[in-house]
């Protein structure tokens, strides 16, 4: 088991709350993927999906977490820390916002929420991996305190890799 503390799996901000996952975001969370164009998967696949992240978390003591804005309480997306192309010791924070959400800052305000919550448990460094195309999301990592270290070439394009050292 990691020597990492759990990380908070209830945050809050000024204009958000991040909360864990509940079958109830199955729906929205559907809606949220279809977004990217490629079709739109099953409420049923996306429960276990939840399913998943949840086992996840509990072993990994790290989330990805539900985006709810705090006075309307509607589901506008999602950000937490994943091991995708990285490691527990060193995962990823990633994050993935409606468009009717985009230009408001929530992407900043809650990347920054989870950021303070990877820093709380013990971690030295995390990455992020953005396509090169989406100037919008490496302009909230720069924000953040992120640089870039290189880029790789995948099936979908360009993939430009930050990283970002914690205190």
């Amino acid at each position: 088991m990691s020597t990492y503390e759990t990380m908070s799996f209830h945050l809050e901000t000024e204009r958000l709350i991040l909360r864990p996952w509940a079958e109830s975001d199955a729906a929205e969370f559907c809606a949220l993927l279809s977004e990217r164009g490629n079709g739109t998967p099953t409420v049923e696949h996306i429960r276990r999906s939840i399913a998943d992240l949840l086992t996840a978390t509990e072993t990994t003591g790290i989330a990805m977490l539900p985006i709810q804005r705090r006075d309307e309480g509607d589901f506008i997306g999602y950000c937490g820390l994943i091991i995708c192309r990285s490691t527990v010791e060193e995962p990823e924070i990633a994050y993935e916002l409606f468009q009717r959400a985009h230009g408001r800052g929530y992407a900043t305000e809650a990347a920054g929420a989870v950021l303070d919550a990877a820093i709380a448990t013990g971690r030295k460094r995390l990455w992020s991996t953005v396509g090169a195309w989406n100037t919008p999301s490496l302009r909230v990592l720069e924000k953040l305190g992120f640089e870039r270290d290189h880029v790789s070439t995948e099936d979908s394009g360009e993939v430009v890799w930050l990283t970002r050292t914690l205190p």
